[in-house]
């Protein structure tokens, strides 16, 4: 059954604003040639996006041939303002930015584990407040939030989770409460996975297992282009994975004695110090990452080894059961290790397990989290205004 012709407009109008988002101003001429659209369909879709206030013309093109230069369109980018918070265990990052993914301002800020529920939440949320004010932004159209923790696969909500703080849990309930905005939460390893599937590591693939290594560790699951989130919202929590070469095994309230005892942040400053690799302090990023890091430059092959024989026991789990086909090593730690980290642990898979697996780095390191969260705020803008034109 055809479309009717309504539908068929709004089908195109999309078709073209997901071009203008994605590849910038376009002529009329182009989005003809993208779109496989007659030029009148064009000239009426263009005609009514700028109607909606969607569209505007930006400059010219052509100015190097003969005759009238062709029209530039693009996204009205004000049109919506967004947010993205990346919420840590003891800090909260904030980027703001326009419909297009412009960069309006930015902040972050450092909450200790002594602070209290309540003075957390009102400085993590004027802190968003305040650099919504630098950005210029009048109102906030979407924010999206990147937590630790499980989020109920039906709610959309931040779960309470033993070991994680309060305030990220009253955070969004509060951020919803004084803000005029849609706010969305997604667990930050998902988001992490989401930014290096658009825009990082894992462009060319559509199913591939993401392992977040940080202060703690992960998995992310991209099954046929669709993130997996388990019946719970719990899938890929790889940190209470049991695993040899651990003093015990994990609860139900605590990982220690999980993957995350070889693998999280801690274990791997450990087994730096083992190796002779210390690095004081422990910055905004997780030391272990500056541990890697060093390894790498100084050709320290005997804790690249030993790192790798560790990860890719969590890894060659993953695989086993979901044949993913590629895994990217994510987050701080795993950026950090590049290709000489990822080579190592795919060569270790490729002994321990039958199923041809490419093991590749992370590209977006710990940034990857803002970039997933404000993607999710962008497409919830775009479903709502691409919508009513």
């Amino acid at each position: 059954m055809p479309a009717s012709p309504s539908t068929a407009r709004a089908i195109n109008d999309r078709l073209a604003l997901e071009l203008l988002q994605e590849e910038g101003p376009l002529t009329a001429g182009q989005l003809k040639s993208r779109t496989g659209l007659s030029r009148p369909t064009v000239a009426d879709l263009v005609e009514r996006l700028q109607g909606a206030g969607l569209v505007r013309v930006v400059g010219e093109a052509g100015a190097d041939r003969r005759g009238p230069n062709a029209r530039l369109y693009g996204i009205v980018a004000d049109r919506a303002h967004l947010a993205a918070l990346d919420v840590r265990t003891q800090s909260v990052s904030v980027v703001v930015t326009d419909l297009l993914g412009t960069t309006l301002a930015e902040a972050a800020l450092p909450i200790g584990g002594d602070t209290g529920t309540e003075p957390a939440v009102e400085r993590a949320a004027a802190l968003l407040e305040r650099a919504v004010r630098d950005a210029g932004a009048a109102r906030l159209h979407s924010v999206g939030i990147g937590a630790p923790g499980l989020i109920d696969p039906v709610a959309g909500e931040l779960r309470e989770s033993s070991g994680l703080p309060a305030w990220h849990r009253r955070l969004v309930t509060a951020l919803q409460e004084r803000l005029p905005a849609q706010v969305l939460v997604e667990n930050e390893t998902n988001l992490a996975a989401l930014a290096e599937q658009r825009d990082g590591a894992a462009r060319d693939r559509e199913t591939f297992a993401f392992l977040w290594l940080g202060h703690g560790v992960g998995a992310a699951l991209f099954l046929d282009g669709r993130l997996r989130r388990g019946a719970s919202g719990g899938a890929g929590e790889i940190g209470f994975l049991p695993v040899p070469g651990t003093a015990g095994l994990p609860s139900a309230v605590d990982c220690g004695g999980g993957f995350h005892s070889l693998a999280g942040s801690a274990a791997v400053c450990a087994l730096g110090e083992r190796h002779g690799i210390g690095v004081p302090g422990d910055g905004p990023e997780p030391r272990a990452a500056a541990v890697v890091a060093t390894a790498v430059s100084q050709g320290r092959d005997d804790f690249l080894d030993a790192l790798a024989d560790r990860l890719a026991v969590g890894a060659a789990a993953v695989v086993s059961v979901l044949d993913p086909g590629c895994v990217v090593l994510g987050g701080e730690v795993g950026h950090a290790g590049g290709a000489a980290l990822a080579s190592r642990v795919h060569s270790r898979l490729a002994r321990m397990s039958p199923l041809r697996t490419e093991v590749r780095a992370g590209e977006l390191g710990g940034s990857a989290v803002l970039s997933g969260a404000l993607r999710l705020a962008r497409e919830a803008a775009q479903r709502e205004l691409f919508a009513g034109v």
